[in-house]
């Protein structure tokens, strides 16, 4: 699973969402997204992974309300590799460093990458899809020649050759390699959405009425085409965070002395067999978060497919 990879799944499944809120909106009826909240709050799926992504952004934002350890804090030589006990109840790494402040710390570079390069990857979505769907001709095709460019860059090829030019392979730079490797999809699906809802009749009469182009797009064309890429969104964000603990398990990632969930197991895998407890615990975090980034995501896409209901 990479960044790159579409959701065509995702985003067919929510394709008749924009319509429908524009449909809701003329027939006085309730909100797709109030139907969608409802629906939300009656499945046990979305609250199980809203309530393990509450405490991994807990532990994020706040690591000193787990561990009064520093990530890199009182190791000692001596105490390598030792495994999981009442005074480390993650056992300690190679360097003899308490392995539970390492995990613990290790969820802020994971969580925070993860985040903002959806959300930028969002942002570019939202103005060049909506550009490009909306005046169509020479803008549509510019904006999609590039996306396309783009797009055929393959992920871990183009991420190691990029992130070798950064000497430091910090936080900043993976963000920024991410963010360039990983907006293309949700730029396609805008797209699609804001064509099939730009000549409708709610946006026609707005136009009649005299409504400029920046009321229309941002009033009528983007509430009711942004549905399906904030499903794909949600999913990004799972996608995002295994393509920074493969660039970190391949060691063009994050260095030491920062941390991350995927540079412990890049640094465990070589010790897998005489230790474990390395490589599991970093694991079973990675996997819980992001599997309840996209669990999330399938609760909200089906939440928001009128067809489901």
């Amino acid at each position: 699973m990479t960044t790159r990879e579409p959701d065509t799944r995702a985003a067919g499944a929510v394709a008749a969402a924009g319509g429908e809120i524009g449909a809701a909106a003329e027939a006085g009826e309730a909100s797709l997204w109030g139907d969608a909240w409802r629906d939300l709050r009656r499945r046990w799926i979305f609250w199980g992974s809203v309530s393990v992504l509450a405490v991994v952004s807990v532990m994020a934002a706040f690591p000193g309300l787990f561990t009064r350890t520093a990530a890199n804090e009182g190791c000692d030589p001596n105490l390598s590799r030792l495994g999981p006990s009442g005074e480390h109840w993650f056992g300690t790494d190679m360097a003899g460093c308490d392995y539970y402040a390492h995990v613990v710390h290790g969820a802020r570079p994971t969580l925070l990458i993860g985040v903002a390069v959806t959300l930028c990857a969002l942002l570019i979505a939202m103005v060049f899809g909506m550009l490009g769907g909306y005046y169509g001709g020479f803008v549509d095709a510019l904006i999609a020649r590039v996306t396309d460019v783009f797009f055929g860059l393959p992920f871990v090829l183009g991420g190691t050759v990029i992130l070798v030019a950064f000497p430091g392979h910090g936080i900043a730079a993976m963000t920024l390699v991410l963010i360039l490797l990983g907006w293309t999809t949700m730029i396609r699906i805008m797209r699609g959405q804001v064509i099939s809802v730009r000549d409708a009749d709610y946006v026609q009469a707005a136009r009649l009425l005299g409504a400029s182009d920046r009321r229309i797009m941002t009033r009528h064309v983007l509430p009711n085409a942004i549905a399906p890429v904030i499903v794909v969104a949600t999913l990004n964000v799972g996608n995002v965070i295994v393509g920074e603990a493969t660039l970190d398990f391949l060691g063009v990632g994050l260095q030491y002395p920062q941390v991350s969930w995927g540079l412990q197991l890049g640094q465990a895998k070589d010790v897998f067999m005489t230790s474990p407890h390395l490589l599991i615990f970093p694991a079973a975090f990675l996997s819980a978060t992001v599997l309840s980034f996209l669990l999330l995501g399938d609760a909200v896409r089906d939440a928001l497919d009128p067809k489901l209901r």
